[in-house]
């Protein structure tokens, strides 16, 4: 799933090439993309993009006259840029639809500059398209987290611990924090030297205080790290992806800690899996799945629609 620094990389590879461009040609695919139906899609159409943003882990594309394209990507939802240009759909009124997208396009957004296209991996049909008018528009898709990139230590420290829950499941619920997936709050958690299983109100200040800066911390780093990799280039299929072999514990099961050397370790729940290093941050204890299970029954999703539930949770 893609989480804050992947969306960052997308709007630093999209700036240059949509803002201030016109938005052509509008075409979907998939009957279940679109959320929205008032304004019709096809409004979109011969505007230009003023500016782009980041509602959590969700993609803003704001429009003239205050029109904005939300796409949530949820969790295989991708992005892909094309840099040809149908020279009769720029020049006419009435253009040419995009040629026929990628397999597993959702949506294909037709720019003067450009095709983009909105894609999903697999049938689940996670990944949604809206189109608004407004800041009320908007509202509904603001997440009631804050944001974890940005906030400051008391928000931080309210958001996490409003609820008593396992700093994993805290850090991934988009309702307390938003912006943090499966992959990054494993990052955080180890940067952090804090058990994925520690509850939120057995914190002291001194760890919220090491948690959230090490929040920041991450996901700006790796933001910029991604940027400074992929440069002027768009991030093309597969590499916005939830497992980098320069991650210090997510995904690397067996592999050397960066920080003591010792074999990385896993927590694997339903269909879920957390990485750790017992010697950073659990005080050397390897935290066995099945004496677990009691414990995460009521606290972790069990399922990818468990978690959609937490992405998409209604707003207080």
């Amino acid at each position: 799933m893609p989480e804050a620094p992947d969306i960052e990389l997308y709007l630093h590879a999209l700036h240059p090439r949509i803002v201030g461009r016109e938005l052509v040609r509008v075409h979907i695919n998939s009957p279940f993309v679109l959320q929205t139906f008032d304004p019709p899609i096809d409004a979109a159409e011969g505007k230009a993009v003023a500016r782009l943003s980041r509602l959590g882990k969700r993609i803003v594309i704001t429009l003239a006259d205050e029109c904005h394209i939300v796409l949530h990507l949820m969790i295989a939802g991708r992005l892909r840029w094309a840099d040809t240009v149908d020279e009769e759909a720029t020049e006419s009124a009435k253009p040419k639809r995009p040629a026929r997208p990628p397999r597993g396009g959702l949506a294909v957004f037709a720019f003067d500059s450009g095709t983009l296209t909105f894609t999903e991996a697999g049938t689940k049909h996670r990944a949604k398209l809206f189109f608004v008018e407004g800041e009320h528009g908007l509202l509904p898709h603001r997440p009631r987290g804050v944001d974890a990139m940005n906030c400051e230590l008391a928000e931080f420290r309210d958001a996490l611990c409003a609820e008593n829950h396992t700093l994993k499941r805290s850090l991934t619920d988009q309702r307390l924090i938003q912006g943090v997936g499966n992959a990054y709050s494993d990052e955080i958690l180890h940067r952090a030297r804090l058990s994925p299983l520690a509850r939120t109100k057995s914190l002291d200040d001194a760890q919220i205080e090491s948690l959230w800066g090490a929040t920041r911390e991450t996901l700006r780093d790796w933001r910029d790290r991604l940027i400074a990799r992929f440069g002027d280039r768009f991030p093309g299929p597969g590499q916005v992806t939830a497992f980098r072999p320069d991650f210090a514990v997510h995904g690397r099961y067996g592999q050397a800690c960066p920080v003591c050397g010792d074999p990385v370790q896993r927590i694997r729940y339903a269909e879920n899996e957390v990485n750790y290093c017992p010697t950073c941050q659990t005080g050397g204890k390897v935290l066995a799945d099945r004496s677990l299970s009691r414990l995460l029954k009521d606290d972790w999703p069990r399922t990818l629609d468990e978690w959609e539930a937490m992405e998409l949770g209604p707003r207080e």
